[in-house]
């Protein structure tokens, strides 16, 4: 059988300044080179978070599983806004340019695919190639901007190309239905639509005995902070609620981003944070939120738009029951409805009360071992990596 050798070109990928960027991504080009019996190599390109050297800086790292080429450029590189704009795109394909050569280099051959990991300035580097060098391309899309609440942002022309650069390409992959419908619904279709899974870590989050110690009821939130998307206003204005039926109850909050310090005040005006109902715990490792999950009652995400939505499945493969919002790819994810979490309407802070409560008092309840059996089911890096081979040898004809 012969072994492709792919190019990942991902919008969103661990670097050097937020090693969990995109670590989705990641994890799908894990399960490929160790399941999709494929030759990988990754190359990034992105601005940079603090002071370089010169325009460009680079990592190139050909020692590990596979080769990983990462490219800074300058936030400003002359410090005049309108020249500034026009010059980074400059600077994103001359990174990527100068990676895709030192890859060929490294090769000694132009590789047989590109796998672009999120449009759109991906998406058309990777159809120059197929332009100039004929080498296929597919799509891999996790965004939410397609969903219908970040849709109406999308500029007239990333639509047409974007439009454009799904229909050149050999297959567009998405990680739900759900996305996929919602890209179709804004003209985004390609002629070789697939539906594959994002990859949950089965080995590092799975279930543990919960100890009596452990006993006082406890919520669990994990998301990147931004409450317009996430909704954890909301899910503070619950707890907030129950607490006074539910003595001693706690929401612990993992997570970083744009919203964090308002998060916190507003936390602090509900009175969550003085008695102790609310802690945050900031940016944790993937073992801390496996632990996290393994111990706690429930999951919570109140998400208005999701379109896969990983820490579901994490917590799944942990035992942990979910209660999460009926939007995007998620409702896909808990079929039959009601067997491996509640689903509650986005917005609902009723239905997320009465859906809590059932948990908290034991009225609904889920078997563990179900619960990850169906998430290695569906994620387990095997899973995920062979259907990728699958669709790599679908794409090129090959036996």
């Amino acid at each position: 059988m012969k072994t492709p050798r792919v190019l990942m070109l991902p919008k969103w990928y661990p670097h050097r300044y937020d090693d969990q960027d995109g670590d989705f991504v990641g994890r799908h080009v894990a399960a490929i080179a160790a399941f999709g019996h494929a030759e990988v190599a990754v190359l990034f390109a992105a601005v940079a978070r603090g002071p370089l050297p010169g325009l460009i800086d680079l990592e190139e790292d050909f020692t590990g599983p596979w080769p990983t080429l990462r490219y800074y450029y300058r936030a400003a590189p002359t410090g005049l806004a309108l020249l500034d704009k026009p010059l980074k795109l400059l600077l994103y394909y001359w990174c990527l340019l100068r990676g895709y050569r030192r890859l060929r280099q490294h090769w000694g051959q132009q590789p047989d695919l590109v796998h672009v990991h999120v449009l759109l300035r991906t998406g058309l580097f990777a159809w120059a190639l197929k332009a100039v060098r004929n080498i296929p391309f597919i799509v891999t899309e996790h965004w939410t901007l397609y969903l219908p609440l970040r849709s109406v942002g999308i500029s007239g022309l990333r639509r047409v190309l974007t439009r454009a650069v799904v229909r050149q390409a050999a297959a567009l992959h998405t990680v739900s239905g759900g996305l996929r419908d919602a890209m179709a619904g804004l003209g985004f279709v390609n002629s070789n639509p697939v539906v594959i899974a994002n990859v949950v870590n089965t080995t590092l989050f799975h279930p543990e005995e919960k100890s009596a110690a452990n006993a006082a009821p406890t919520l669990l939130h994990v998301s990147a902070f931004t409450d317009q998307v996430k909704n954890i206003t909301g899910v503070l204005r619950v707890v907030a609620r129950l607490r006074a039926a539910w003595p001693g109850l706690q929401l612990r909050i993992a997570g970083y981003g744009p919203d964090e310090a308002f998060l916190k005040e507003y936390a602090a005006t509900l009175g969550l944070l003085a008695d102790g109902t609310v802690a945050f715990l900031g940016k944790l490792p993937h073992e801390m939120v496996a632990a996290e999950m393994a111990r706690a009652t429930a999951l919570v995400s109140f998400s208005r738009a999701e379109t896969f939505g990983c820490v579901l499945l994490e917590a799944r493969a942990c035992g942990c029951p979910v209660v999460a919002t009926r939007t995007g790819g998620v409702p896909e994810l808990f079929q039959p409805e009601n067997a491996f979490g509640l689903l509650i309407e986005p917005d609902d802070e009723a239905g997320l009360e009465a859906a809590l409560t059932a948990l908290l008092d034991g009225s609904v309840q889920f078997d563990a071992t179900q619960l990850r059996a169906d998430a290695a089911a569906r994620c387990a890096p095997q899973t995920v990596g062979e259907a990728f081979g699958t669709l790599y040898r679908q794409v090129l004809n090959w036996r």
